[in-house]
């Protein structure tokens, strides 16, 4: 019996049959460095609403150009954490319509979110929830604003992290960071500290049990809280 030879063409279109290429990952670029640089320290309230982002003075002391710095800036103000003026860029300045905003955004996203999160959670991500509600716990017994204000971005920097949809843990996390003045302003506010330690304690039992429906109310009722504590100081000035 004769073996069949395979033509030319065959071949070629034997051998054109390969998995597709992946595509190389992009290498972060200099804007890219200075928009996360700038942003971290949003995050951590090193830049006050009395400070100016001077696009020149980036530049020197990341030793570029204007352009990516500039770049970074504007993809800030973008995404509403900076705003542009004559003399710089500035802190966005949140009035009480965007503040109401931000609080009702929390209650849409933030009760699914933490129900996903519940089963999420491995043994180590529990472990690090508790170490933070002990730091809550300990933080209003020193009536220490610093340390409760640690202490509440830690234990919610863990759970929003274990969940799974990328883009609701990105839209929670920059809601975060917008609501940061909020809780810079209501955290000053008598009664705030231990309303804050008592609902990370009743949210730390929702995922410690597995419970749904607990850490949903839990999550729910620290936001109510935390706006009423919001505009009771307004009220009280």
């Amino acid at each position: 019996m004769s073996t069949r030879v395979p033509t030319n063409n065959e071949t070629s279109k034997t051998r054109v049959r390969q998995h597709p290429r992946r595509t190389a990952l992009k290498a972060p670029t200099l804007m890219d460095s200075v928009y996360q640089e700038i942003l971290e320290r949003l995050q951590r309230g090193e830049i006050g609403v009395n400070d100016r982002l001077l696009d020149y003075e980036i530049a020197e002391e990341f030793e570029c150009t204007r352009m990516p710095v500039r770049q970074a800036l504007m993809r800030l103000v973008n995404e509403g954490y900076l705003a542009g003026t004559t003399r710089g860029f500035v802190l966005v300045v949140l009035t009480d319509t965007d503040v109401r905003d931000i609080f009702e955004v929390r209650r849409l996203l933030e009760p699914g979110a933490v129900a996903a999160a519940v089963h999420a959670l491995d043994e180590v991500q529990r472990k690090a929830l508790g170490a933070a509600g002990r730091k809550a716990r300990r933080a209003f017994e020193q009536n220490s604003i610093a340390l409760m204000s640690e202490a509440n971005v830690e234990f919610r920097g863990i759970w929003v992290n274990a969940v799974e949809n990328s883009r609701l843990r990105g839209t929670i996390l920059r809601f975060s960071d917008h609501s940061r003045q909020v809780r810079l302003a209501t955290m000053k506010k008598p009664g705030t500290m231990k309303m804050v330690a008592d609902g990370l304690q009743s949210l730390l039992k929702g995922f410690l049990e597995q419970d749904v429906v607990l850490a949903r109310a839990a999550v729910t009722d620290f936001i109510d809280n935390a706006e009423y504590q919001y505009f009771l100081e307004d009220d009280a000035r």
